[in-house]
């Protein structure tokens, strides 16, 4: 989120940041839908500390920057205070596209979030690391939910982003693909209908990339801290890397319905942490940091193994002193001031 320095409204002014940013970091920041929201991306990195060192540089730079033009930037789901319709389209192709495509749907979507992407070697394999994901998007959403307040209000949920961006066609939830042959047949089937350029307009929850020759997840709020955008990252990496051992081994991949992992994501939407999740193991909601703390426990040798296992422990810290929206409720309990609040998000966003 672009601010203002002294009233920390969104500021529309991504086109004079992105013109200081320095040659090194061309194609690392870059704009998004709104003129008031920065995107930061990192390289092709060969693992999660490297991503991490990477990140915290990207963010000091385009702080640094920010500042330097009476703007802060700040990381989180949402705005707590802002309204859509104040905000400027950036001058796109892409995106005025999407506007004349979808109007309101669209215009509405003033929300942040953050997508990992994991480098996946053949294709079945990926479309069984993808399909292994879906079941766990719910509890991914829980541990990032940091979006509690939307239009100065307190909304009642953890993840407001949820139910904003959900109004996007092909978003949510994936279908089960189960092989490479079906994913590539249903994209091909929707391109020729003409209702999509390509694969990349399919907003799923989380999908192969093919052209990078990864599987990306993209269920998560924004995290304010670095070091839990990192945990988060180190919590996919690891995943995938179980999925990937379970497919060479010719483990079945179970199909749960939709609408069940679906609920699992409202009820994660709603409440995050402090709900309960179904869990399809055993046919019984359980506290979603049960199963939060039982998921770290089983990928912490392939977290090992990935050289995680440090950033992997951040998940913990969400379990143990609250998520992005518990902090950011905390935050506001103490002043009942959303303004300030916004400025205690920016203190926290800058490593």
């Amino acid at each position: 989120m672009i601010l203002d320095g002294e009233t920390l409204d969104l500021a529309q002014e991504v086109e004079a940041l992105l013109a200081a940013v320095p040659e090194d970091l061309d194609g690392q920041v870059k704009p998004e839908l709104f003129r008031s929201v920065l995107e930061v991306a990192t390289s092709p990195c060969p693992d999660v500390s490297s991503a991490g060192r990477e990140l915290e540089l990207l963010r000091r730079t385009v702080s640094g920057l920010a500042e330097r033009h009476g703007l802060l930037l700040a990381a989180g789901g949402t705005h707590p205070f802002a309204l859509w319709e104040d905000q400027e389209i950036v001058d796109r192709p892409r995106y005025w596209e999407l506007v004349d495509e979808l109007g309101y749907i669209v215009r509405q979507e003033l929300v942040f979030g953050t997508h990992v992407h994991v480098a996946i070697e053949g294709a079945d394999r990926a479309i069984y690391v993808a399909d292994g994901i879906r079941r766990y998007l719910p509890l991914l959403l829980a541990l990032s939910a940091n979006s509690p307040f939307w239009r100065g209000q307190r909304t009642g949920m953890m993840s407001t982003r949820t139910p904003v961006f959900r109004t996007f066609p092909r978003c949510g939830v994936p279908p089960h693909y189960a092989t490479w042959e079906v994913y590539s047949n249903r994209v091909e089937l929707m391109m020729r209908a003409g209702a999509i350029d390509d694969y990349t307009f399919l907003w799923w929850d989380v999908r192969p990339h093919p052209k990078l020759g990864t599987v990306e997840t993209r269920i998560f709020d924004q995290s304010t801290r670095v070091e839990h955008t990192m945990a988060l990252a180190a919590l996919t990496a690891a995943l995938a890397h179980r999925l990937c051992a379970a497919f060479d081994s010719g483990e079945p991949l179970v199909e749960y319905p939709s609408e069940l992992v679906d609920d699992n994501k409202v009820r994660a939407a709603l409440r995050g942490t402090d709900g309960d999740l179904v869990d399809f193991y055993r046919g019984e909601q359980v506290p979603a940091v049960e199963m939060a703390r039982r998921l770290v426990d089983q990928l912490a040798d392939h977290a090992s193994e990935l050289g995680c296992s440090a950033e992997l422990e951040g998940i913990l810290d969400l379990l143990d002193a609250g998520t992005g929206a518990h902090r950011q409720l905390r935050m506001f309990e103490r002043t009942g001031d959303l303004r300030g609040l916004v400025g205690e998000i920016a203190s926290h966003s800058r490593p």
